[in-house]
């Protein structure tokens, strides 16, 4: 583990992703995580990544390109509804 990521889903991006969290190589950017994930569990959780917005160690993260930090936890948030 140790420098590995770990990924926590929410709502509909944990029914799609099937766990509630899952540790994942470090070294990946949001779009190569987005890939990993796709790989592990198919295109169900891909529809949700594409609409999702992450948060990285509790901050919200856009830079898909950027590397994301070694230890690091990524929060997948699939749009909510309600009010």
């Amino acid at each position: 583990m140790g420098g590995d990521l770990t990924v926590r889903y929410f709502a509909g991006a944990r029914a799609a992703a099937g766990v509630d969290e899952e540790n994942v190589p470090a070294g990946l950017t949001l779009d190569g995580l987005a890939r990993e994930l796709m790989v592990r569990h198919g295109n169900q959780l891909l529809a949700v990544l594409t609409v999702a917005s992450f948060l990285v160690d509790g901050t919200a993260w856009h830079d898909r390109q950027a590397p994301l930090p070694q230890g690091a936890t990524v929060d997948v948030l699939p749009p909510f509804a309600g009010g």
